[in-house]
């Protein structure tokens, strides 16, 4: 069968009220993926990462260009009633509905599920919040690194002396925002079948218990808690961070199998495999220090280098401890095109992060840039919504619409 030349998502609207990053990194996945996006952004300033900078590009946030691409932006003041009709005519057009205010505020404006289904029953309506509709905190605010706290998760991130760390990257918005595009995928096979759209209610709080798998099932299991373990992992050893002669490299040695390659393969050390206190993932655990010391003691003769060839050659998983630059610039990224380049209109030439996703026969978008707010309000008005250039000018005349 021949590639299609078709994205998955093809024929797929969404009418976008998302902010900052959970919503935003969402409606990016469905737009990779072929989805039209129209980003209803509020005309006095527009999403607030827009102005989370420096760094910036053409005055643009280095935030906002991150989960923006292949969007278009509509500056649209969606309190006034005109607003409301426009949303109503887009929403008849549109699939997918997604919002991340506060609970409460789009039931203020009208603009809330239970309204917007009366005239859009085929609307898949998804909201994301830091708590969920429902539940005791669901008035509560809510930002990332407040969910790792209360989630637990920061209480075993770091080194065992050390205080709770939070992880750098939003990691909870970057995993709601995939639970999210998940859900919505769903939700549009299943109206396929049912005829009607539903709706989606993601939380914050919910997605960063869900990721802790394995973390939260120890504890359900033992009744303990994680305990901080570095760059060392709980269960698996020998698994962390090595140091040798020019630097350090990380190595993760997480079966039976790649530890007895590590000894006779790596090391050429088959009486560390023999010994008891080594010879068994179990003992491994028991007397982890031992084995790092010994480990590091090794390791220190060599170059960084030296093991990394060892290590990959014998199908032992280990990498060198590049910065993020030396990451981005690696010729192995380059060549799944992880870093694209597209025309920006103020910034010129822009480089930006690839989608991971991969389809043999549907292929992703090209990709487009950010835009700036506002760039496509005329064009979705007067081309999509057939509006004229009177009906136009009466939305500018309110205040609805950028004069």
């Amino acid at each position: 069968m021949s590639p299609s030349p078709t994205a998955p998502l093809a024929g797929l609207r969404v009418l976008d009220f998302s902010r900052v990053l959970a919503g935003p990194f969402c409606t990016m996945q469905l737009a990779d993926m072929g989805a039209e996006i129209i980003k209803i952004e509020n005309p006095d300033g527009g999403d607030d990462t827009r102005h989370f900078k420096p760094p910036s590009a053409g005055g643009e946030a280095h935030y906002f260009l991150a989960v923006n691409r292949n969007k278009k932006s509509v500056a649209l003041d969606i309190r006034t009633p005109e607003a409301k009709e426009v949303i109503h005519r887009l929403a008849a057009r549109c699939d997918v509905l997604i919002q991340n205010y506060r609970v409460g505020v789009m039931a203020r404006l009208g603009l809330d599920y239970d309204s917007m289904k009366e005239r859009h029953p085929h609307l898949i309506y998804c909201s994301i919040s830091a708590y969920g509709q429902t539940g005791p905190w669901k008035d509560r605010p809510g930002f990332d690194p407040v969910l790792q706290a209360e989630s637990g998760m920061m209480s075993y991130t770091g080194e065992p002396k050390g205080p709770p760390l939070r992880h750098p990257l939003a990691i909870i918005d970057t995993f709601t925002a995939l639970y999210a595009t998940s859900a919505i995928l769903a939700a549009y096979v299943a109206r396929q079948r049912t005829g009607h759209g539903q709706h989606l209610d993601i939380a914050l709080l919910d997605t960063a218990m869900a990721v802790q798998t394995n973390a939260a099932q120890s504890y359900l299991v033992s009744g303990e808690n994680p305990i901080k373990m570095g760059n060392s992992h709980p269960a698996a050893v020998p698994v962390g961070l090595f140091e040798t002669r020019t630097g350090p490299f990380y190595m993760a040695v997480g079966t039976q199998r790649l530890f007895a390659r590590l000894c006779e393969k790596v090391l050429d050390r088959p009486d560390i495999l023999a010994d008891p206190r080594f010879a068994t993932n179990p003992a491994r655990q028991e007397n982890r220090g031992a084995l790092f010391a010994l480990l590091n003691e090794i390791f220190a003769v060599e170059t960084r280098e030296y093991w990394l060839a060892r290590t990959i050659e014998a199908g032992v998983p280990a990498g060198a401890v590049r910065s993020l630059s030396e990451a981005v610039e690696a010729p192995e990224i380059a060549a799944r095109a992880m870093v694209r380049t597209v025309q920006h209109p103020t910034a010129g030439s822009l480089r930006l992060l690839g989608s991971p996703l991969n389809f043999s026969d549907t292929p992703l978008v090209d990709p487009a840039a950010p835009p700036l707010l506002g760039q496509h309000t005329e064009e979705v008005l007067s081309g999509f919504l057939g509006m004229d250039a009177a009906e136009i000018a009466a939305l500018r005349e309110s205040g609805t619409i950028p004069r």
